[in-house]
């Protein structure tokens, strides 16, 4: 019976400690704040009670003694709670009053540090806190005080000002213009650099450069946190200027497989919606002439999938890699061939062109006397391969291994992709199904390939993008290419 008071960090959600992942994994219940990225709690089971009591500016859903109420309700359970606080729990984040009252009702509680904001917010923002010699310590304070104290409130600004150094401000938006001005009555100079990062370490971040005497002028938001000295001059950025930073950009792969294509994307900058337009389910048989199939695996010459699903399921079905007999295996493209390799198969055949016409091209003449083919793809796959391949006098039998079926994407997840920026299909099954359920198509549509692009503009999309390496990076690769046409990277 353990209350876990776990920082989330500044934004970002791979900055996680792993001890927080792990409590989050088992947590039976996440009390949360809006800092905390959202994909944090997928983290948590799917059993787990997920319990929103995030903060706004002049709003609070539940309020300070609310919370601790909570806390201490759901510690009595025995369940696992996680208190997931935006941040280190104990910087300015009330985790200190959560721990007293936890402790006042005798429930055993933890704290979990997180990355801080006033270090992490300023590096992605390209400021170190620090500078040798020019700027050898930093402090940090904060801008939002009990209203009780009145305007002067309890920090004492001038003598934060005579510390010298780097000054980090956290939650000072709404007082901006007087903590300035107190500053500079304390004798900082006006011309002092000074930043505020806005939703940092986010794909959202941006950065507000000015000087002490300049920055209560500028157009600031919540959350911020405000950099005050010689460091806010230096410019080292390189969170911003990722090759998609700024960008939103709709995943339509099945939600099993988008995590990749996901962790690329933020990677180079930019945010996603997620949005399965299709799902991966069981062949309509229920497997049984896949089961049937792989029972004669091995009277096959060629075994050929076509999808990592397909060499996933046919793998599934296979108790031991000698099923497989004398049959060579063939996998459209490196997917598929990883997806096999997986499976400890390795493919004797991968063509240069990852499409079921480059397969064609490479494929081998039948022995005299003729040869088998089985083929395990998707319900709904083209004829091409196998037409192709019995006119080549190949005896080819073609198995049902999955069918794609059409997703349920949420109002709120099908609002966020009316207003993105690029849509992505890597299949001709998501740009069917997308358009089945979106009608606001966005800016920018790019696709895997010329099967994808070839249905998406039969569907009446125009494509902007066509990957010429038919991957997750070639899609990526030739995204940012289209969109930084000068880029030298």
């Amino acid at each position: 019976m353990t209350v876990y008071l776990v920082g989330a960090g500044p934004g970002d959600p791979g900055l996680l400690t792993v001890r927080g992942a792990e409590l989050l994994r088992r947590a039976d219940v996440v009390v949360h704040d809006r800092l905390s990225a959202e994909e944090l709690l997928d983290l948590a089971p799917a059993h787990a009670q997920r319990i929103d009591v995030g903060k706004r500016p002049g709003h609070a859903r539940v309020s300070q003694e609310g919370i601790n109420e909570l806390l201490v309700e759901h510690g009595r359970t025995g369940a696992t709670v996680v208190r997931l606080k935006g941040g280190d729990p104990t910087v300015f984040a009330r985790g200190g009053e959560e721990a007293l009252a936890l402790a006042d009702a005798g429930i055993p509680f933890e704290f979990v540090p997180g990355i801080t904001s006033a270090i992490a917010v300023p590096a992605y923002a390209g400021i170190p806190v620090t500078q040798r010699f020019s700027s050898t310590s930093f402090t940090v304070v904060t801008g939002h005080e009990d209203p009780a104290i009145g305007e002067d409130g309890s920090v004492d600004w001038d003598a934060v000002a005579r510390v010298g150094g780097t000054i980090v401000v956290l939650m000072g938006v709404g007082r901006i213009r007087t903590i300035c001005d107190r500053l500079m009555a304390a004798g900082r100079d006006p011309d002092t650099p000074a930043a505020a990062v806005i939703w940092g370490t986010r794909p959202e971040q941006r950065t507000v450069r000015a000087t002490l005497g300049t920055l209560a002028d500028q157009d600031l938001e919540s959350p911020a946190t405000i950099v005050i000295g010689a460091v806010a001059g230096l410019d080292l950025a390189w969170f911003e200027r990722r090759p998609l930073f700024g960008r939103t950009v709709v995943v339509t792969r099945a939600r099993a497989q988008a995590s990749s294509l996901v962790a690329r994307l933020h990677e180079l900058g930019a945010a996603t919606v997620e949005i399965p337009a299709i799902r991966i389910d069981d062949p309509a048989d229920g497997g049984a002439a896949l089961r049937a199939a792989v029972a004669d695996l091995a009277a096959n010459d060629w075994v050929v999938v076509t999808s990592p699903n397909g060499a996933r399921r046919l793998l599934a079905e296979c108790r031991d890699a000698r099923v497989f007999g004398r049959a060579s295996v063939a996998g459209i493209g490196p997917g598929t061939a990883d997806a096999l390799r997986e499976g400890n198969v390795e493919a004797d055949l991968v063509p240069e062109r990852f499409v079921a016409e480059g397969l064609l091209e490479v494929f081998p003449d039948p022995p005299a006397g003729g040869g088998r083919v089985l083929i395990a793809r998707a319900a709904e796959a083209r004829d091409v391969l196998p037409e192709g391949l019995r006119e080549r006098g190949w005896d080819v039998q073609v198995v049902e291994a999955y069918r794609t079926v059409q997703g349920a994407p949420s109002p709120e997840d099908l609002a966020a992709a009316a207003d993105a920026d690029i849509v992505t299909f890597t299949s001709s099954s998501t740009v069917r199904n997308f358009l089945a359920v979106c009608d606001a198509i966005p800016p920018v549509v790019a696709c895997i390939g010329p099967v994808t692009a070839d249905t998406a503009r039969e569907l009446g999309l125009t494509v902007d993008v066509e990957a010429d390496v038919h991957t997750i990076d070639g899609l990526l690769d030739a995204l940012v290419a289209h969109l930084n046409p000068n880029s030298t990277s």
